[in-house]
């Protein structure tokens, strides 16, 4: 959504009328703050969430199985059919 400046002009004047000239430095105000906060919560947020490190045994190994044997009676039979 593109805002030109003929729409950013009508929301100043319509923002001007609605909460007059004397508030407006506190209203500019108060957004730096909430815009502050939100970046400083984001940033915090972030920190807190970063992953850590994770040490890995690099000395494991996996034990063989055993071999497994097939029953001749069901050696023709597809799987999930018996």
């Amino acid at each position: 959504m593109n805002v030109g400046p003929t729409e950013a002009i009508i929301a100043l004047v319509i923002i001007l009328v609605l909460f007059g000239g004397s508030q407006l430095p506190k209203l500019a105000k108060n957004l730096g703050k909430a815009q502050k906060e939100f970046k400083d919560g984001l940033d915090t947020g972030h920190a807190d969430t970063e992953p850590t490190e994770v040490r890995r045994d690099t000395n494991t190994s996996i034990a063989p199985t055993a071999p497994t044997t097939v029953d001749p009676a069901h050696r023709d039979v597809p799987p999930g059919s018996a």
